[in-house]
């Protein structure tokens, strides 16, 4: 949602605008959970659920849930003869939540820098009305919509927080005493900070890809020359400085992927050793194999544990065989988005 804010202020200056958002696959589905279509009573349409004539068939779906005032689940299947017709490339099967309006809670989640979860009831009604929820934020705060029985809340926080650790939207069922509630986390990352110590031509072009993938770009050296806007005319952020004044004021979190580029031990191995022990979810840096074993092994005779020498991705990147800036940077961003999704696999040595 938060790549559709543009686009609903646009829609909603026309009158009333309805949503569809996927919650869940089943398949090779084009669009994942959590993928969204906005439209119009009039027909106006941002956003996807599944890249084909899918969204004509659910911006329908959006107009009559407008007219009705109510919000339906419906799944579209399809068979693999009709699948590039209809734009689920291998006939996978999505659910979809259609809602009437986008609710306040929802742009709320989707403006915040910080992480939080949308929990939406689907369902009956039996046990919790179909449409109530919680938004959960990552500090533990909460917003109630609707009725949720206390029991049901308590369980939908515990599992909002393992599903915005995972980064991952989804649906989730629990057992009430009213019978089973299904219940859609709809989750909203923290928005990633991308801070490369180092202004090289790498991270020139790193700067730039990185910024559509959503990431807020810190660009920080000591150099003072290195660090230009005429070099880094994307970046959110120049920071001339050393490693402990730079991480310092930008603070490195969960959130945070470090790329140490400088090829200047004065200035990468310092920010190393302060990156390896802080929350970062990604630390890489630049260098051979050759210089990577010897990096490891000042770690290791300065006390890092095993396990905080492992967190090191270095060489830096997916082993792409890339060989210019825009590819190096391809190869970090590539590895980046594996790790930040469990997917990163050992780090190479």
């Amino acid at each position: 949602m938060r790549d559709l804010l543009n686009e609903y202020a646009q829609l909603s200056a026309t009158g009333p605008v309805g949503r569809a958002v996927v919650t869940r696959v089943w398949g090779s589905a084009p669009r994942p959970e959590g993928a969204r279509l906005l439209a119009t009573a009039g027909g106006r349409m941002a956003g996807s659920v599944s890249g084909g004539c899918v969204e004509v068939a659910d911006e329908e779906e959006i107009k009559a849930a407008i007219a009705r005032g109510a919000p339906k689940v419906v799944g579209w299947g399809v068979t693999h003869e009709r699948a590039w017709e209809m734009g689920l490339s291998c006939g996978g099967t999505i659910e979809v939540l259609v809602e009437p309006s986008v609710r306040p809670e929802l742009l709320d989640a989707a403006r915040r820098a910080t992480g939080s979860v949308l929990a939406t009831v689907l369902g009956d009604g039996k046990a919790a009305p179909p449409g109530a929820g919680l938004l959960l934020e990552e500090s533990g705060a909460r917003r109630r919509f609707g009725a949720v029985p206390g029991g049901l809340e308590e369980m939908i926080a515990a599992q909002a927080a393992a599903a915005l650790a995972g980064l991952t939207s989804r649906v989730e069922s629990f057992d009430t005493a009213g019978g089973p509630v299904e219940v859609f986390l709809e989750v909203f990352p923290r928005r990633p900070t991308l801070l490369v110590f180092g202004g090289v031509h790498i991270a020139s072009a790193l700067v730039q890809m990185a910024g559509p993938l959503g990431y807020r770009t810190v660009v920080a050296d000591g150099r003072e020359a290195f660090l230009t806007r005429e070099r880094f005319p994307d970046a959110d952020e120049l920071i001339l400085g050393w490693p402990e004044e730079v991480f310092g004021k930008v603070g490195l979190d969960a959130a945070t992927c470090v790329c140490l580029l400088t090829h200047d031990p004065k200035f990468d191995e310092p920010a190393l050793d302060l990156a390896l022990r802080s929350p970062a979810c990604y630390v890489g840096a630049i260098g051979s194999r050759k210089t990577q074993a010897a990096r490891r092994e000042r770690l290791r005779n300065a006390g890092f544990t095993p396990q905080e020498i492992a967190r090191l991705r270095g060489p830096i990147g997916l082993d792409l065989c890339g060989r210019n800036p825009a590819e190096i940077a391809l190869a970090i961003l590539a590895e980046i988005t594996a790790v930040r999704y469990g997917r990163g696999g050992p780090a190479r040595e």
